[in-house]
């Protein structure tokens, strides 16, 4: 590994948004981005699912489905 002369003091270190701490050299950790919250239409949509997917599950065990009860 090539060291850099020293030339004075380290280059000041800044924070990296949603990143890791920096290194006391200045240099920078590459981090994914953040996940995106989730929006009320996908939270409500995936509600929506699970209920038609439980209802679904409830008709197929009971056999509600059947011609003949």
């Amino acid at each position: 590994m090539n060291e850099r002369p020293h030339e004075g003091p380290l280059p000041p270190a800044y924070p990296v948004a949603g990143g890791r701490p920096p290194l006391p050299d200045g240099d920078r950790m590459p981090c994914p981005p953040r996940p995106s919250p989730v929006s009320r239409r996908e939270y409500v949509s995936g509600v929506a699912v699970a209920v038609v997917v439980l209802v679904l599950l409830l008709v197929g065990i009971l056999g509600w489905g059947r011609a003949g009860w």
